[in-house]
C-alpha cells in the first residue's frame, strides 16, 4: 500500500517536469550547504537578526551562487536520491563550518583562561547572542574575534571558500568524510595552543602576582590574602591585557589563518582521495 507522502511526492514529480527539477535541485542542495556552513559560523550570529532576515540572506546567497553553476540535464534522480544528496550537502557544510568554529573557539579558550585567573568567572553577564550567562572576558574575546574577522577580510575569504568548494565538490556529488578528518583533528589539536598564545603574557603576569602574594601571605599570615589579592590581580591583569593588545594582532591573524589552512588541506585531501 502506498503511503500519502509517497503519493504526494509521486504526484509532484509527475506534475513538475524533470528539466525544471534539474534546475531547482542544485539550488536547493546548495542552499543546504551554505546554511549548514553559516549555522556553524559565529559571525552569522554575532548580530541579533530576525530568523526571516537570516533565511532570506541564505536563500539569496545560495541562489546567487547557483546562477553561476553550469546547466546540467538529467541530474534529477528522484526524491530518494535527492534526500541522500541533501544529507551529504549538510554534512559538507557542517564540516566547513566546523573549521571556522574551531578558530573562534581559540578566542573562547583565551577568554575563559583569563576569567579564571582574574576571578571574573564569579561575575557573569548575559550574552545577547547565545542568551546565556558567560564570563566577562570570554564575551569580550568572542566579540573581538568577530571584529578582527571582518578587519582581515575574513568574510570575503569565507565567500570565496564556499565558491571554491562548489568547484572542488560539485553540488550533489558524493565526497569522502574521511578526507576531512585529518585537517579537522589537526586544527582541533592546535585549538588550545593558539588559545593559550592569545593570553600567555597576561597569564605570566598574573603568575608573578600569585608568587608575590604567596610570599606576603607566608610572612604576614594575619592578612586576608583573598580580599587583598583579588583587586591586585584584576588591576595587574587588565593592565597587562591592555599592553598586550598592542602586539596581539599577529596571534589573532594566525588564528584566523588556521581556517584557510584547514580548508585548503581538506580540499587537497579530498581531491587526492578521488
Amino acid at each position: 500500500m502506498v503511503t500519502p507522502s509517497v503519493q504526494t511526492a509521486s504526484a509532484l514529480a509527475a506534475v513538475v517536469p524533470h528539466p525544471l527539477l534539474d534546475g531547482l535541485a542544485p539550488a536547493g542542495l546548495l542552499s543546504l550547504r551554505v546554511a549548514a556552513t553559516f549555522v556553524m559560523t559565529p559571525v552569522f550570529f554575532s548580530v541579533p537578526l530576525p530568523a526571516t532576515v537570516r533565511m532570506l540572506m541564505l536563500l539569496t546567497l545560495s541562489l546567487t551562487l547557483a546562477l553561476g553553476l553550469a546547466p546540467s540535464a538529467g541530474t534529477w534522480n528522484g526524491w530518494s536520491g535527492f534526500a541522500v544528496s541533501a544529507i551529504s550537502e549538510l554534512a559538507l557544510g557542517a564540516t566547513l563550518g566546523l573549521g571556522i568554529l574551531l578558530a573562534f573557539g581559540a578566542f573562547s579558550v583565551a577568554g575563559q583562561l583569563l576569567d579564571v585567573q582574574l576571578g571574573f568567572g564569579i561575575a557573569q553577564v548575559i550574552d545577547p547572542v547565545t542568551r546565556r550567562p558567560i564570563p566577562i572576558l570570554t564575551s569580550a574575546f568572542a566579540y573581538l574575534a568577530v571584529v578582527v574577522f571582518f578587519l582581515v577580510n575574513g568574510h570575503h575569504a569565507l565567500l570565496r571558500g564556499i565558491a571554491f568548494s562548489i568547484e572542488r565538490f560539485p553540488v550533489g556529488a558524493p565526497w569522502s568524510l574521511a578526507s576531512a578528518a585529518g585537517p579537522i583533528f589537526k586544527q582541533a589539536s592546535g585549538l588550545f595552543t593558539l588559545g593559550f598564545a592569545l593570553a600567555a603574557p597576561v597569564v605570566f603576569c598574573i603568575l608573578l602576582v600569585e608568587f608575590v602574594l604567596g610570599v606576603v601571605a607566608r610572612n604576614l599570615p594575619q592578612m586576608n590574602m583573598f580580599t587583598l589579592g583579588m583587586p591586585v590581580k584584576i588591576f595587574v591583569g587588565l593592565a597587562a591585557l591592555a599592553l598586550w593588545f598592542t602586539g596581539i594582532g599577529g596571534v589573532m591573524t594566525r588564528v584566523h589563518a588556521s581556517i584557510a589552512g584547514t580548508w585548503d588541506a581538506f580540499f587537497v585531501a579530498a581531491g587526492q582521495g578521488r
